[in-house]
């Protein structure tokens, strides 16, 4: 395993919620990231956020690691669930927060 995987999934596998974007919660940097943290803060769940424009590696590593060409992207312990289109289908859906339901994910604070 590369040293960019291993990084990328040390990070997958240390926090129930994981969300590679690109920017920060507080400053999103695309609408698609901004969409997804969104969704997130809507569910009321604590996550982990990635920025992705911090790190090439990570940015690039990131695509091959999940075999998904696009960021954001969304893992809930350890399991990739996709990017903000999946994620906005999945909420409306209601399936997005019965997954972090069952997975006992912690509520935001």
């Amino acid at each position: 395993m590369s040293d960019t995987n291993q990084r990328i999934e040390d990070v997958v596998k240390s926090h129930d919620v994981v969300l590679f974007m690109k920017g920060t919660p507080l400053f999103p940097q695309c609408g698609f990231s901004s969409r997804a943290c969104a969704i997130l803060d809507h569910c009321k769940v604590e996550f982990e956020s990635v920025d992705v424009l911090q790190d090439m590696e990570i940015r690039q590593g990131i695509k091959a690691y999940s075999d998904w060409p696009t960021i954001p992207q969304l893992y809930v312990k350890g399991e990739f669930v996709g990017g903000s289109d999946i994620m906005m289908e999945m909420f409306e859906a209601g399936e997005l927060q019965q997954m972090l339901a069952d997975k006992e994910v912690a509520k935001a604070e």
